[in-house]
């Protein structure tokens, strides 16, 4: 008791805990102090955020119908430049903040013109803070407003402003010009990198010019590059659809859907192909939803009651007939819906799904009058599209039989988990990864070096099959991928329970030569159009083991790619060194397995990540489907690029 007493009075005292405690950050001070809070991540990610916000703003001019050109500009020293012929910031004093509009707009947390104020109708960005987010992270800002024969400019640094606004009359003959330009350069004590990507950067360029018809976006890159891209699409989310039904053979012209109301606007694009897969995008405000919303649960209602509707009506679907599902009905689909709304309220800080109730019954309403028309007016459409879902119906059937095999009971039931299977004692997913290992000798190399406590090996007998070739019931009576789904326990398709992902790392070790790389894609293509959510919620890896030993003496040096051997070489005298190429993991044993490509403390894993879902789509579809014709321009196209191992 003593000795407990002593303790208690030695215990430092907490501090007081009261008003005083609270911490109030003034101005852009919070953004700073939390960018992640605004703008999703300090990473590269982050970085283009903030080009994107302000070509969001631009974006809004154009969607009120202000502006047809935005001009986008990446210089030598890393400033970005974003151009547009709007209307302009306005530059008169502000009432409440006795500012500035422009200032106010730059300088203060949810102010700019889509609050109700009569600004925008609808608009996208980050809820009105794009502009002065922006400025916060950037270490220098300046914005110059072409505006009522004059142009008005502002600097400011680190969100602060370095001075009042300068007014000087344009130039003679461009007193007309309205439009804004913002300049500015990322703050490298914020940003892990500064270092753009091209290729990002202008899918997403591209996929707002389809949303937002008659609008011209040129992008540049003046880094040494020299890449440059321009964007146009007068037919707009029509462009789209055709697009994505670029490698696929479509069964009719797009068919468009547009009604708009005095608080929204409805526009659909979709088209039918002989794949078994569905593409479908979804926006709001030009905002891209990627976990859908009321919009998407409008369009699917329609789409599945006009269809049953119709097939009941033309006699093609029998009195004893079970209905179409919206499996059936949306089997080889390529459908873009995009609304606009005064008022949108998205679910989650990252924008990913719309929630207005009401969107719903305007995009079921729109669609369903619209699709009826166009099957009464097009029987001989009507009859090929029903065809698809009727055969998709066929196969869902003969699926649901092999789905038994698959389905797990429990998440715990070991007795029911593949019995090539060599599961981790963990329970945690958050603690547990999974290696997919290509074959039985490097499964059995995997097995004997792994950490039995959390990482899990499941060896593959051979290559998987092509899903992208392949309908559902097809693909479950390959066992290869009973296993992995049944692994992982979540489901697949319109059944994935990501809660019941038993492990949060999902990795794919196959070998380095040319069947390795085979095997890798397979497998990627089975995730991307089977379990896409393992890909976006960040679970699925590919592992690096080494491609060449390098033995001085005892010492042995790991080099994981040509790029490193060379340098190696050019480092070190090759006297006395033996190096030996590794073609497979089996050529490795369980302790170099474990050293080089597993051990936590040393691996190289690369997350896998979707940058532009069109993208991969389409070029899953070259790879892997069966249009030989894209696939062997590809291949001829990037024949100098290939690696070969011979």
């Amino acid at each position: 008791m003593t000795t407990t007493a002593s303790r208690a009075k030695a215990a430092p005292k907490a501090p007081a805990y009261n008003a005083e405690s609270i911490q109030v950050l003034e101005g852009l001070e919070a953004v700073r102090r939390r960018p992640g809070m605004y703008i999703g991540s300090t990473d590269q990610r982050g970085l283009h955020h903030l080009i994107y916000e302000i070509v969001d703003n631009s974006v809004d001019e154009a969607m009120a119908g202000f502006c047809d050109r935005i001009d986008v500009v990446i210089e030598p020293d890393g400033h970005v430049a974003v151009q547009d012929n709007g209307r302009g910031i306005p530059v008169d004093k502000h009432s409440k903040t006795g500012l500035s509009a422009l200032e106010t707009v730059m300088t203060v947390l949810h102010a700019g013109g889509k609050f109700g104020g009569g600004g925008y109708k609808v608009s996208g960005g980050l809820h009105g803070v794009g502009a002065s987010v922006v400025n916060a992270l950037s270490s220098e800002v300046e914005v110059q407003v072409a505006l009522g024969g004059s142009l008005h400019t502002q600097g400011y640094r680190r969100g602060a402003p370095t001075g009042p606004l300068k007014k000087e009359r344009l130039p003679k003959g461009q007193e007309e010009r309205t439009g804004t330009l913002t300049r500015f350069l990322p703050d490298a004590e914020v940003f892990e990198t500064l270092d753009y990507d091209f290729e990002t950067l202008s899918q997403r360029f591209r996929e707002m010019a389809y949303l937002t018809k008659g609008l011209f976006i040129h992008f540049r890159d003046e880094r040494g590059t020299g890449d440059e891209r321009s964007y146009y699409f007068d037919s707009g989310i029509e462009a789209f659809v055709r697009q994505i039904g670029r490698t696929r053979s479509p069964l009719h012209d797009p068919l468009v859907i547009f009604n708009e109301t005095e608080s929204a606007q409805v526009e659909v694009a979709l088209q039918y192909n002989n794949t078994f897969g569905e593409v479908l995008y979804s926006f709001a405000n030009a905002i891209k939803t990627i976990d859908g919303g009321s919009h998407v649960t409008g369009f699917r209602t329609a789409l599945t009651r006009v269809l049953n509707d119709y097939a009941r009506k033309s006699k093609i679907l029998k009195d004893t007939d079970p209905n179409l599902t919206g499996d059936d009905v949306r089997e080889g689909l390529v459908c873009v819906i995009s609304v606009k709304l005064s008022e949108p309220q998205f679910e989650g800080q990252t924008k990913t799904r719309l929630g207005n109730p009401e969107i719903k019954g305007l995009v079921e309403s729109a669609v369903g009058t619209r699709l009826q028309q166009e099957l009464e007016e097009n029987p001989g459409m009507a009859r090929r599209i029903l065809e698809k879902c009727l055969t998709a119906a066929r196969a869902r059937e003969a699926a649901r039989k092999a789905r038994d095999l698959v389905q797990r009971k429990g998440v715990l039931e070991g007795s029911n988990l593949p019995g090539k299977l060599a599961d981790c004692s963990e329970s945690d997913p958050q603690k547990c990864e999974i290696y997919i290992v290509e074959g039985d000798s490097a499964g059995g190399s995997a097995k004997g070096g792994r950490d039995r406590r959390t990482q899990a090996i499941l060896p593959l007998r051979g290559k998987i099959l092509n899903v992208e070739k392949a309908r559902l019931d097809k693909m479950l009576e390959n066992e290869q991928i009973r296993n992995i789904i049944t692994a992982l326990g979540t489901g697949f398709g319109e059944e994935f329970n990501a809660a019941k992902l038993r492990y949060h790392k999902v990795v794919i070790m196959t070998d380095a030569d040319v069947d390795g790389a085979h095997i890798r894609t397979l497998l990627l293509t089975f995730f991307y159009r089977f379990m896409p959510q393992i890909i976006d919620d960040g679970y699925l890896y590919i592992a690096q083991p080494p491609l060449y030993s390098v033995t001085r003496g005892r010492s042995v040096t790991w080099l994981y790619d040509d790029a490193a051997k060379d340098a190696y070489f050019k480092e070190h005298s090759d006297r006395g060194v033996s190096i030996q190429r590794y073609k497979g993991l089996g050529e490795m044993n369980a302790e170099q397995l474990w050293e080089t490509t597993m051990n936590p403390a040393n691996r190289s894993l690369l997350r896998v990540e979707v940058q532009d879902a069109a993208e991969a789509d389409a070029l899953f579809l070259m790879l892997m489907g069966d249009d030989v014709a894209p696939r062997k321009k590809f291949i001829t196209t990037h024949a100098l690029e290939a690696t070969l191992d011979v």
